[in-house]
């Protein structure tokens, strides 16, 4: 028997995407449960995600098509837990501030369609819990299923090391949105942080912002755009401030997982003020490849920075032991622990 050919990355990639077309119309309208997890069922969520990953694994098209039907019946048997958590609307009805031209969505290329508002849930610690500080986590890819497994479950257990947290679902960076246009609304984040310190209980000034791939690229965006004395209308000459933008909007410190810029590109640090930096990638992980790019061009801005990698490890992993039921690679989990002891350093001062 001839063995099965060992795809490379690239491969699978191309071999998903060509997948993804069947999938697409079930998936699309799924995007909204995985983006307001807290609303909804867990273990129903990490069902539909885990039929994703096989409908788009398998050769097979009639097992696709199987697979496909048993994710649109349990898409369509979720339904909003009770309770009154309700996302809060990143900016003014009427207002959202633009670069991208972006106007159809009819091939269900992306995850989200024009109209796409963006949104943030607060997860927070119990009343009798004082919060070491605040953390804002921003999912990596086109968001989709990542803002489940990536930042709510992310979100879970920093409100468990006694944070309080921000679930942000923002216009994803380049799918399709430039990243300035990202960046805004993960400025946003951070002012709407600032303007809520007292009633979220934290210092203004222990804000920090979480990113996974795509949306560490996000979160750097944020502090190359907005940071120091740089402003929305720098970028959106139109724009009218309002009065979130008198808050400082970038953050105190960056968690950056898996998610450095790309290797080779540019970074002007022209105005930009980057703060105390914390990395976890695995050594499997091609994002190593940006790491050891990204790295010794902050140390020479004097940026202070703490990097851990991880044997064997390879992209996505973070949150993903909520799909596998258990836990995959026990030495990545510990980046949790580690990000935590890094920011109850930064924010004791």
């Amino acid at each position: 028997m001839d063995e099965k050919k060992v795809l490379t990355p690239e491969e699978r990639l191309a071999k998903q995407q060509e997948r993804r077309k069947d999938f697409a119309p079930a998936e699309h309208p799924a995007i909204p449960l995985y983006e307001n997890a807290p609303c909804y069922d867990r273990e129903k969520l990490a069902k539909m995600q885990r039929l994703g990953v096989r409908i788009l694994d398998t050769d097979d098209k009639e097992e696709r098509m199987k697979l496909i039907g048993e994710f649109e019946e349990i898409r369509d048997s979720i339904k909003k837990k009770p309770g009154k958590l309700a996302p809060v609307e990143l900016w003014p009805e009427g207002v959202l501030p633009t670069i991208t031209d972006y106007q159809d969505n009819s091939d269900l290329r992306w995850n989200h369609d024009p109209d796409f508002r963006p949104f943030l849930y607060e997860l927070l610690v119990p009343d009798g819990v004082q919060p070491k500080g605040l953390v804002i986590f921003c999912a990596g890819g086109d968001h989709g299923y990542a803002m489940f497994h990536e930042a709510y479950i992310s979100c879970l257990d920093f409100v468990s090391m006694g944070y309080q947290t921000i679930l942000l679902a923002n216009r994803t960076n380049g799918c399709p949105w430039k990243a300035e246009d990202a960046a805004a609304d993960a400025s946003r984040a951070v002012r709407y942080a600032r303007r809520n310190a007292k009633r979220l209980r934290i210092n203004p000034n222990h804000v920090a912002f979480a990113g996974f791939s795509n949306g560490g690229i996000t979160g750097e965006n944020c502090i190359r755009f907005f940071s120091g004395d740089k402003k929305m209308t720098d970028i959106y000459h139109d724009y009218v401030p309002d009065e979130l933008d008198s808050f400082y909007g970038a953050p105190d410190a960056f968690i950056c997982v898996y998610g450095p810029r790309f290797e080779g590109t540019e970074f002007d640090f022209t105005g930009v003020v980057y703060p105390p930096t914390f990395f976890a990638v695995g050594r499997e992980d091609k994002a190593l490849d940006n790491l050891n790019y990204v790295y010794p061009t902050l140390i020479e801005q004097g940026v202070k920075v703490e990097v851990h990698t991880f044997a064997g490890t390879p992209h996505g992993q973070a949150g993903v032991r909520v799909l596998d039921g258990y836990v995959k690679y026990p030495n990545f989990e510990m980046w949790l622990s580690l990000a935590d002891y890094f920011l109850m350093d930064l924010f004791k001062k």
